[in-house]
């Protein structure tokens, strides 16, 4: 009897081993560890198990909730205030815009830890190359003067094309300082903090040109800033359970850089370590500013082309937010507009949002598109900003986010949108059944 109790016992727990053990799609099991993490495990150890996208929690916090009852009366926020908030899952909608830098300082692994957990389905390195050509994630290849503490080592510095200059408060003169990924190894980058991204334009010392943090932002958490290279956001991004949206960002430094290395090169590589990570081309989403980029992966890597990112922030004209052009694109193998969401929204006669004519010929051309940026702006009472440049007299409360992200779903179209603080676009997907939507 006994015999048998501990044979049925073995079995359940087989069972129950086995179906516990959802491989990914290399058929590795829930602890495998990809090369190269282990080394953060001592400090988030619950990354082992957040690659299952359909266990992995979601914390809105309480920014949601918050930003609802700042809404206008209506039924857009009677909807939001009956929404469950006790069934929120991970969606593909919500992207995180260089991880949730409106509280953590931008691509830095805790801020990309912080978009996961807030429901980011996509999270975004913007790619840059060192001094020797290695790809970091950096939202420019100029701006480590702003986003790390570069300035306040001597050694470094020293390196940059404009090293650290104070200001001279008697002439008003501001401080200078120009810092590049591509002035320092990868060796170097590495030993790198990074920060809010910020500067103090009257500083006298090194120390005091890290400071300028924008009031609505805070340094709560930026005690810690831990910077990665390109290679290291996709094995990361991989055990958080999250797709990836990688940005080429355009070169500063004349190319060929030193001569040899090409923009195709560049464009090339970044491609290169997703093949060598055995990443499937469907959860990647390449973006590049420059439309050149774009038709190269589109010609050359097909497979990752498909899913080609154009972005787009030139000012608006009759002729690039034609029918004509938007089909242009599309002739020429582009299938993702992803234009500044001021572009995609105007006013119509009653000052309420609607989709522009670039949205709706964008639409017909059959172009998908991405919006950026939600919750970039600051304080919405004044307008919003450069982000909200067309809607503006609709903006007075920074509840209307929830307005500008329901017609950029629901009439736009959009597959996505890119946010500062993902858990605001977690939370309106989720409520508006948006939340199991892949691109």
């Amino acid at each position: 009897m006994k015999l048998r109790t501990l044979l049925v016992m073995a079995l359940l727990m087989s069972l129950f081993s086995a179906a516990h053990a959802a491989p990914d799609w290399h058929g590795k099991e829930d602890r495998w560890t990809p090369p190269g993490l282990e080394k953060w495990h001592d400090k988030w150890p619950d990354l082992k198990d957040r690659h299952h996208r359909g266990k992995r929690e979601v914390h809105l916090g309480p920014r949601p909730f918050w930003l609802v009852e700042d809404m206008d009366e209506g039924r857009l926020k009677d909807r939001l205030q009956s929404c469950r908030a006790d069934k929120i899952r991970p969606t593909d909608f919500s992207i995180g815009h260089r991880g949730a830098p409106l509280q953590f300082p931008e691509h830095t692994l805790e801020s990309y830890v912080a978009a996961a957990q807030m429901g980011a389905g996509i999270l975004e390195c913007d790619v840059a190359f060192t001094k020797d050509r290695e790809l970091v994630c950096r939202h420019a290849q100029n701006d480590l003067h702003t986003t790390t503490n570069i300035v306040t080592i001597p050694e470094l510095n020293a390196k940059c094309t404009q090293p650290f200059v104070p200001a001279d408060p008697a002439s008003g003169t501001e401080a200078q300082a120009e810092c590049r990924t591509s002035d320092i190894t990868l060796e170097e980058f590495k030993s790198l903090e990074g920060k809010m991204d910020a500067f103090n334009p009257m500083a006298t010392t090194p120390e005091e040109y890290l400071e300028g943090t924008a009031d609505w932002r805070t340094e709560l958490y930026s005690s810690r800033g831990t910077l990665l290279t390109h290679k290291e956001s996709i094995e990361l991004f991989k055990r958080l359970g999250v797709k990836f949206t990688p940005e080429l960002k355009t070169p500063v430094v004349e190319m060929p850089y030193e001569g040899d290395y090409s923009q195709e090169d560049y464009a090339r590589q970044m491609i290169q370590d997703y093949v060598e990570a055995g990443v499937n081309p469907r959860d990647v989403w390449p973006q590049s500013f420059l439309l050149d980029d774009v038709l190269f992966w589109v010609n050359e890597t097909p497979r990752f082309g498909r899913q080609a990112v154009f972005l787009d922030q030139e000012p608006l004209t009759p002729e690039n937010s034609s029918l004509a052009w938007m089909e242009s694109l599309s002739a020429q193998g582009v299938n993702i507009l992803a234009p500044a969401l001021w572009k995609m929204l105007t006013l119509d006669g009653h000052q309420q949002i609607v989709p522009s004519d670039y949205a709706e010929n964008a639409k017909a051309a059959g172009l998908d598109m991405i919006a950026w940026t939600v919750e970039r702006s600051g304080p919405l009472a004044n307008g919003g900003g450069w982000y909200h440049q067309t809607i503006t007299d609709a903006i007075n409360n920074d509840g209307d986010v929830f307005n500008v992200i329901d017609v950029l779903a629901r009439e736009v179209g959009v597959i996505g949108i890119f946010s500062d603080w993902p858990a605001t676009t977690t939370f309106y997907a989720n409520c508006m059944g948006l939340a199991g939507r892949g691109h």
